[in-house]
């Protein structure tokens, strides 16, 4: 039988052995579990570049399809950041990215990010940032192709920044809020 003393030793114990490995072997123990970060946003550049290219290849400049309708695929670029603003400023909006990449990167490792569902956000995230980035990289501008009614035209990267932020707006929200309630009145 145990008296509870075992449970607590033993994570005295690995408290002690993770503070004697060298902080680079943290690091690459942890590859294995952040797999479904980095295969997420993988699959989101792979998912956004493909579409992208699809559209560039089968539509011209402008052209929609179907022609009409309030969802549509229409090829259009942008040399901007979300909604239209700051036209032009393809360097500026690639060093953003960087800063955005880093950031993403760091609040993902530090501390590290051990919910699922965070992992599935900021996957999201990256692959978003990612994505846009290889556009402005490459052509100078990103293509946007989802023309859903009044909206400003959009892609899956975009789509994925957007889904990613909210996932983690509406975890820390459900998380505080059931926190709350667990402390009671």
């Amino acid at each position: 039988m145990s008296d509870g003393s075992t449970g607590s030793a033993t994570s005295q114990r690995s408290l002690a052995e993770a503070a004697e490995t060298p902080p680079g072997w943290r690091l690459w123990s942890r590859v294995p579990n952040d797999l479904l970060f980095f295969v997420i946003a993988g699959l989101v550049v792979a998912l956004d570049q493909l579409t992208k290219y699809v559209v560039r290849a089968n539509l011209a400049l402008g052209e929609s399809f179907p022609e009409e309708g309030p969802v549509r695929i229409t090829y259009v670029t942008n040399t901007g950041a979300a909604f239209g603003i700051l036209q032009g400023q393809t360097l500026f909006l690639m060093v953003t990215t960087f800063f955005g990449l880093a950031a993403i990167l760091l609040y993902y490792l530090y501390p590290p990010m051990e919910h699922g569902i965070l992992r599935l956000a900021l996957g999201l995230q990256l692959g978003g940032a990612v994505g846009n980035l290889v556009d402005r990289v490459r052509v100078g501008r990103v293509t946007d192709f989802i023309d859903v009614g009044p909206w400003p035209n959009f892609n899956v990267a975009d789509s994925s920044i957007v889904v990613g932020v909210v996932i983690v707006v509406a975890f820390f929200l459900l998380t505080e809020s059931w926190q709350r309630r667990a402390q009671g009145p």
